[in-house]
């Protein structure tokens, strides 16, 4: 009971609350507890953080204050814009350049008694393993697939085993996924180590769009043509900052513009805009309101169900359209043996053309739809040594650039050899075992 609250009005305001907690039916959890404890668990004890704090986020925050639980957290790096106020209706005019986790906290602060949201301005990378176990679940508003990924991999790393080798429950952290794309969305349980995991479902998310090199190097037609090459093209060869493009620093964003409008005129290409070029750069998913709320209604759903035990979660993964009427499918996405990230069998890379370059090897890695990596440094044990084969940033980059052009051959690289991976979507690394067969392709197993 928050301070200003009387037992009258405190009974009154959750009533809705206790006829679902304290009241046994038909679809209860076989494992219930009836009774007021719970009650008092998620409202004094259990604590959340929300990842994301955009359109799926706002409505995130609000249900979830509003079902009871009073001590959550949310993340965000992301400033507002005037854009972002059509369906963010935790933020205002006046709010614009502030940050949405601060702000998004101070509103639900202000506005539900008893409630305290923290806000945390920074990436999901800034913390470590300590940050994230002290919290019951997880549900993400993200639309980026590389953060959902590193969230996911983060909480299963995260889990612990008995000396029998069996997975201790008090380790496990659930993960609830929230994610939409226009009319269409998606709502999903994961239970670290027990049910299927992001990385053992990558390749239902929907491939990226990308554009021929030739086609923007040399016959640009469309005006994101002209992004794409100064974002892929320009942007090594002339960017002042010399760091990576930060889809979120305005300075960036501007050069890019400057740089596509100027190409965009040598081929009168009409219609390139700075908003054309941020959705380009961060790769900018269009939202509707309405399907934020049914997805963030779902998710809050499932994290009520499993703070509570009231009802069996999701089994687990539910997919919501209502492009032509209302459409809704539930079914259970099922583990990966050899998943990279909650597998138990070590997954197998199968080069079957010799001759292949590192490089060629690196793209694969890239553009696999089951392993989808974005900037992978590899290394390699060799004779029982480790060997850096190629790392992408930092003056390592310069030492190991080198090893691009070589052959797997060259670079002592053969059948059985363990290749350690690290990249942006994992905390940590990954292992393949190469496996070299004749002659002409390349596939994983």
């Amino acid at each position: 009971m928050s301070s200003g609250e009387t037992p009258d009005n405190f009974h009154y305001r959750w009533n809705h609350v206790r006829k679902i907690l304290e009241r046994p039916g038909p679809f209860c959890h076989p494992n219930e507890d009836r009774s007021v404890n719970v009650l008092q668990f998620i409202m004094n004890t259990c604590k959340i953080l929300v990842i994301g704090a955009g359109g799926l986020g706002c409505e995130l925050l609000k249900d979830l204050a509003l079902m009871g639980f009073r001590s959550i957290d949310v993340i965000d790096m992301d400033t507002i814009e005037l854009s972002n106020l059509n369906r963010q209706f935790l933020f205002r005019r006046k709010d614009i350049g502030s940050s949405k986790a601060e702000v998004a906290a101070k509103f639900l602060n202000s506005r539900i008694p008893g409630c305290v949201v923290t806000p945390h301005c920074c990436k999901i990378q800034d913390y470590d393993e300590s940050f994230y176990r002290q919290f019951h679940l997880v549900i993400c508003g993200l639309d980026s697939i590389v953060a959902r990924r590193w969230i996911n991999s983060m909480l299963v790393s995260m889990q612990t085993y008995d000396d029998d080798g069996e997975l201790e429950e008090s380790s496990i952290i659930p993960m609830i996924d929230g994610g939409t794309e226009g009319f269409k969305g998606n709502a999903r349980v994961i239970i670290p180590g027990i049910s299927a995991c992001i990385e053992c479902t990558l390749d239902l998310f929907p491939p990226q769009v990308t554009y021929p090199l030739c086609t923007i190097a040399n016959t640009p037609r469309l005006p994101e043509h002209c992004i794409e090459y100064v974002k892929v093209l320009l942007w090594q060869k002339e960017n002042p900052w010399n760091v990576p493009i930060d889809g979120d620093d305005p300075s960036h964003v501007t050069w890019i513009y400057e740089k596509a409008l100027d190409r965009a005129s040598q081929f009168n290409i009409q219609g390139v805009t700075y908003r054309l070029v941020q959705g380009v750069v961060k790769n900018i998913i269009p939202a509707v309101a309405s399907t934020n709320a049914v997805i963030s209604a779902a998710c809050s759903t499932e994290a009520f169900k499993l703070a509570t035990r009231c009802f069996l979660p999701l089994d687990n993964y539910m997919v919501f359209n209502d492009v032509d009427g209302i459409y809704t499918y539930t079914y259970e996405a099922e583990r990966k043996e050899d998943c990279l990230v909650c597998g138990q069998v070590q997954r197998t890379l199968t080069i079957k053309r010799s001759g292949m370059k590192l490089e060629e090897l690196i793209a694969l890695l890239c553009e696999d739809a089951e392993l989808q990596m974005k900037n992978p440094g590899l290394t390699a044990l060799i004779d029982d040594k480790s060997r850096t084969l190629y790392m992408p940033r930092g003056t390592i980059e310069e030492q190991t650039r080198a090893n691009l052009k070589m052959t797997l051959e060259e670079l002592g690289l053969r059948d059985g050899t363990q290749l350690v991976v690290a990249d942006a979507t994992s905390p940590s690394t990954a292992v393949l075992t190469l496996k070299f067969v004749p002659p002409i392709d390349v596939e994983m197993q």
